[in-house]
């Protein structure tokens, strides 16, 4: 440990400056651990990793544009392949060596928000949103001025190491190719986050996420250590995932029947099948409005959504793939007349 590092922490302390002074303490540590004093360097390094139970009252009412999201023990589910680069951020956020900044790019309802959430319970640390309607001003140039307020405020937050920072839908302010009014506006603005990206600090974890990928300057994405496609999911994929999503909010719902079989051939009439948000809202729906007494009224109820305005008769149901059974369930008319009808339009 030098002068100056003594001297950086006297000033730090008197102008209240936590994140800076964190900083040099954790230099000083780094410092102690090369000079053979690991004993000394990793005291410090447990002071400053200490998990403190009063870091969301230390943060509540301090913070100008970011606000904290709760996340709920609910996942969305995601294919092996997503699933293994999000352990990777995982390991390499546990190994502390400056990869910290990551881009989820994907369609809307690919599971880039709900991985952000994932992410921070598995960190077990608290997740910060940037609030873009405090960031974005009319004023011509406030909103990079804002940028690189936001920027300073992330890098002296208090106890970085146990928060994520997240940029949902980043292209907000990092461009706008609907409006060319603002051009010249949205290009300082995406200096100001070049600028904030290569100052951030290397203990901040920060996610973003963006729909317009490929719209983005590539010196924006050269910025983040690594880009993550959440638009991979197979049609295989997508129909189990519908099937954990049913699973799981049957287990809400004890009253509901289940019937794999019917719920396969109603997702199979969609083509192609959303991505996962979609097709949680649609199940939930269907599920959340069907009539508690009735064990498979969210099935039809499901079919409507899958098929609006459908106005087949049972052969042409029969043509689908569903079995009298299956009619039975989505028109609620009894096996039997079914049956008479079906026999009816074949004779």
């Amino acid at each position: 440990m030098k002068k100056k590092n003594v001297i950086n922490l006297i000033k730090y302390y008197i102008e209240r400056n936590d994140g800076a002074f964190r900083d040099e303490a954790y230099a000083i540590a780094v410092d102690f651990n090369r000079n053979n004093d690991s004993e000394l360097g990793d005291y410090i390094m447990a002071l400053l990793s200490d998990k403190n139970t009063f870091v969301p009252q230390v943060l509540n009412g301090k913070l100008d544009y970011l606000r904290k999201i709760e996340c709920p023990p609910t996942t969305l589910p995601l294919p092996e392949c997503i699933k293994d680069e999000l352990m990777g951020i995982v390991n390499a956020v546990s190994y502390g060596a400056g990869v910290n900044k990551f881009l989820f790019q994907g369609a809307p309802g690919t599971g880039k928000t709900e991985s952000a959430k994932q992410l921070a319970r598995i960190l077990n640390r608290q997740l910060f949103v940037v609030d873009f309607d405090l960031l974005v001003d009319s004023k011509m140039g406030q909103t990079s001025k804002n940028i690189a307020e936001l920027f300073a405020e992330i890098n002296n937050v208090p106890y970085p190491e146990q928060i994520i920072i997240l940029f949902d839908e980043l292209d907000s302010i990092a461009l706008d190719r609907t409006s060319v009014r603002d051009l010249r506006e949205m290009g300082r603005a995406t200096s100001a986050v070049l600028k904030g990206l290569d100052n951030l600090s290397s203990r901040i974890v920060l996610l973003a996420t963006t729909n317009l990928y490929e719209s983005f300057d590539k010196a924006l994405i050269r910025r983040f250590d690594k880009v993550i496609d959440f638009a991979r999911y197979t049609d295989k994929d997508l129909r189990e995932i519908a099937e954990t999503i049913l699973e799981d909010l049957l287990q809400q719902f004890r009253f509901k029947g289940r019937n794999v079989r019917l719920f396969r051939k109603i997702i199979a009439l969609m083509d192609p099948l959303p991505y996962p948000g979609e097709l949680k809202n649609l199940i939930k729906t269907a599920i959340a409005f069907s009539n508690p007494h009735e064990d498979f009224d969210y099935l039809a109820r499901l079919f409507k959504q899958v098929k609006p305005g459908f106005a087949g008769d049972y052969k042409e149901l029969k043509m689908m793939g569903f079995s009298v059974r299956d009619i039975e369930i989505l028109t609620k008319v009894s096996k039997s007349q079914v049956s008479r009808e079906l026999l009816g339009v074949t004779q």
